[in-house]
């Protein structure tokens, strides 16, 4: 028996079940984890209000999908009626987590969570400010500097999400969600990423790829980041046909269904038609046979016959020239 099986069998025998499991979670893998008592009264009071949050959301999940079913039908509430409604839900919860952080303002989950909450209704000032508040609490926390990142890459300054993805991968370097924000936004923000790190858009594009790769790497099953990765090869000019066609041969391996494979093939099929690679582009399109995909199959092996035959109407001129001069060269010959 390991020692950490062992030390989970003594943890479900501890009197004290949290402070057992932090403790055995420590001496194991060196890392420090807080794991709430579930007695504790202030964790009891912030468990409810986390549950009062979700009822609303749910509720409100409700209300925003029935009346767009009722729109439809003509019969809908206009949108700011139902924001008004909406905003009235949950200003309870917004009171009861302001109330909680006044009277207990080093609790660090209660600012992400409320921070979330005020995502959610679209406060982006008090979502950064909470966010903020909580890295200056436990500036160890890699998921607060990753969110934080998350709104600065949104909204500006972009740099600052540069360095705040990076900071969130030092704290936690297994952490595949962690790369794949940092390279979206290296790739996205090429300008900034290029005064940031002091390089040319080449190599922008190539530390965006190398990111992309690292996330895979940490969550090598994930068929949505094999495809995101090989998808940005798109915007890389000049084209990377054969990295980009090794990125899609890579996301085929790991599909989980004819849905996802056949996908692949339509992204094969379109790569080697940029490439040039007509043929190889028409085998790809050979496996492609869902409904879903019709339009887009259609569309390529559209672009495949006009290109072959603009292929074919440049040959001609130059076949009845050189018919031509071969005639000429006849004519002249003693």
């Amino acid at each position: 028996m390991n020692s950490l099986l062992a030390g989970l069998i003594g943890v479900m025998l501890a009197t004290n079940q949290p402070t057992a499991l932090s403790n055995l979670i420590t001496q194991t893998t060196g890392a420090k984890v807080e794991v709430p008592n579930p007695d504790d009264p202030v964790e009891k009071e912030f468990q409810q209000i986390m549950r009062e949050d979700d009822a609303a959301q749910a509720e409100v999940d409700g209300w925003i999908k029935e009346n767009q079913k009722f729109a439809a039908e003509g019969a809908g509430v206009p949108n700011a009626e139902l924001n008004q409604r909406i905003l009235k839900r949950f200003e309870p919860v917004r009171l009861a987590y302001e109330g909680f952080i006044k009277r207990h303002p080093d609790h660090v989950g209660a600012r992400i969570a409320y921070a979330s909450f005020l995502e959610d209704i679209g406060d982006e000032q008090g979502e950064v400010q909470q966010l903020e508040k909580a890295r200056e609490l436990d500036p160890t926390d890699p998921a607060i500097w990753n969110n934080l990142a998350n709104y600065y890459g949104h909204r500006s300054p972009v740099k600052k999400a540069f360095a705040y993805y990076a900071k969130a991968i030092e704290l936690d370097p297994h952490e595949s969600v962690y790369y794949f924000n940092l390279a979206t936004t290296v790739y996205l923000f090429r300008k900034d990423a290029k005064e940031y790190y002091h390089i040319n858009e080449q190599q922008v594009f190539d530390k965006a790829m190398k990111l992309y790769r690292a996330a895979l790497k940490l969550d090598p099953t994930n068929f949505p980041l094999a495809s995101d990765l090989a998808q940005s090869y798109y915007g890389i000019k000049p084209w990377r046909f054969e990295d980009a066609l090794q990125a899609w041969t890579n996301a085929l391996h790991i599909a989980h269904d004819d849905v996802e494979r056949e996908g692949v093939y339509i992204h094969f099929a379109r790569v080697n038609y940029l490439a040039g690679r007509l043929t190889q582009a028409r085998a790809a399109l050979t496996h492609v046979t869902n409904s879903m995909y019709g339009d887009l199959k259609a569309r390529i092996e559209r672009n495949i016959n006009d290109k072959e035959a603009e292929e074919k109407s440049n040959s001609v001129p130059s076949e009845a020239s050189a018919a031509k001069a071969e005639s000429a060269g006849k004519s002249q010959s003693p």
